[in-house]
């Protein structure tokens, strides 16, 4: 049988960070698993949307907020040293937020946005929290990557794309990163000896407000305000689209170094099982150049 949510196994102890958790994917994640038990920290930029994405939680659910804007990396040292002082022990850590489809722009750090954002902050993320999670039996580190990484490509030399700037190519490049970085660390983790996983998914086609910005406030003429009037009648809700998030966080055969996506339709919709990367997203030798120039472009280096 397909797998859904009510197969989440108990998380009564475990504590979960999930980026982007005030909407979309993410909201629909926390409330999953604070239904089951775990103490959510929902680490979101805008804290008024924290709020009030709180308040439509059960009163009961263990939930924190915490400041986090992924395009500032002080925001994220900042975000990380709050989580370690209050949780020295994580159980998962779920990097979902991210942009998409928006014009050329740069972080507070000047990376391309859709690059710093989707991927190097949840880089930094990642290795200043992964102290927490590396020792602890069932720790997962789940990143969401997207079918649009079949279009891309990293442009080692060009990272930020100057003078060949595109819209979906630097949203494809970006959720490529994600993809190629959950399998590298998954690499790294395992020759560490490490009791931590890390899993990479997709959420398919999902009707959530992530490319809003992109393809109605930044779209000329008008058009964008047509398709995203359109979108939610073209994608799955953003309740199945949470789903393969979920497997991937909890599912007792979901594996490290593997990502899952929904089962219909080349993988748009449907419930959640093991997904098709691309080959070149596996390549252990860019998985390495890319963890790379990470470490360069970020200053960061994972303990």
């Amino acid at each position: 049988m397909p797998w859904n949510p009510s197969e989440i196994p108990d998380q009564s102890g475990r504590v979960a960070v999930i980026t982007g958790a005030n909407s979309g994917i993410g909201f629909k994640a926390a409330r999953h698993l604070a239904a089951k038990g775990a103490t959510v920290i929902m680490a979101c930029r805008n804290l008024e949307k924290a709020r009030a994405a709180r308040a439509r939680l059960p009163a009961d659910a263990n939930v924190r907020i915490v400041e986090l804007d992924l395009g500032s990396q002080a925001s994220v040292k900042k975000a990380a040293e709050e989580i370690l002082a209050q949780y020295p022990r994580l159980d998962l850590l779920l990097n979902n937020a991210g942009i998409m489809w928006l014009e050329e722009g740069r972080t507070e750090d000047g990376f391309e946005r859709q690059f710093g954002i989707n991927h190097l902050g949840h880089f930094t993320l990642t290795a200043l929290l992964l102290p927490a999670l590396r020792d602890v039996a069932g720790s997962r580190i789940v990143t969401v990557s997207s079918i649009a990484h079949r279009a891309g490509r990293i442009h080692f030399d060009n990272i930020h794309l100057d003078g060949q700037y595109g819209r979906q190519r630097a949203y494809a490049q970006a959720k490529l990163a994600n993809l190629m970085f959950a399998v590298e660390l998954d690499r790294r983790l395992q020759r560490a000896g490490a009791q931590t996983r890390s899993l990479a998914c997709h959420p398919g086609i999902a009707s959530t407000n992530l490319a809003g910005p992109g393809i109605a406030e930044e779209t000329p003429l008008g058009i964008g305000r047509v398709v995203r009037w359109l979108w939610p009648l073209m994608t799955q809700s953003a309740e199945k689209g949470a789903w393969p998030t979920l497997y991937a966080a909890t599912a007792p055969q979901a594996e490290g170094g593997h990502y899952y996506g929904p089962a219909r339709l080349k993988e748009a919709i449907g419930p959640p099982r093991e997904a098709r990367p691309r080959r070149y997203a596996m390549d252990p030798d860019k998985g390495q150049r890319l963890w790379e120039l990470s470490e360069r472009l970020t200053g960061q280096h994972f303990p």
